[in-house]
């Protein structure tokens, strides 16, 4: 299996994507139906809900993105290149993800058990800072090292 370094590939991605007006919200290296792919989920930062990443903009990320990988020459096997929005359940990666969304609701699950023993959690995202994320799950206030997050995506509210 070829490895490559994926924290190289988002050092590579995040200025490149920050210098056209976006952020990279995660980034997958995987290998599927035999095939290798780079795939980047982007948005705008501190974009309203309503302004949703279009085809275009996932256009002008891959092409800008496609000459940058080309350049520095970090991938050596042959591999598609996918640029896609987050999604309605975007996942929540970074302390400033959490920070963005305050007010919304959200499914976390912890590396290590918080508090007694709960790793799951679902409630209203009441503040993020100093690296603990303090959710609100059916009124009880939880805080969470945001260290400690194994997967957490925003809850698809219609």
């Amino acid at each position: 299996m070829h490895t490559v370094d994926v924290k190289q590939l988002e050092a590579l991605a995040e200025p490149v994507a920050a210098g056209i007006g976006y952020e990279v919200v995660d980034l997958e290296w995987k290998h599927e139906a035999g095939h290798w792919v780079l795939r980047l989920y982007i948005d705008r930062p501190n974009a309203l809900d309503e302004e949703r990443i279009s085809l275009g903009d996932c256009s002008k990320v891959s092409h800008a993105l496609s000459d940058a990988l080309d350049a520095a020459d970090v991938i050596h096997v042959p591999y598609a290149l996918e640029v896609s929005s987050p999604g309605l359940d975007r996942p929540l990666k970074r302390e400033r993800d959490f920070a963005r969304f305050v007010g919304r609701q959200a499914k976390v699950k912890t590396r290590r058990p918080v508090g007694d023993t709960r790793r799951n959690f679902k409630g209203k995202i009441l503040a993020a800072e100093a690296g603990r994320v303090r959710m609100d799950v059916d009124g009880t206030a939880f805080e969470i090292p945001v260290d400690d997050v194994e997967k957490a995506n925003l809850v698809v509210e219609l």
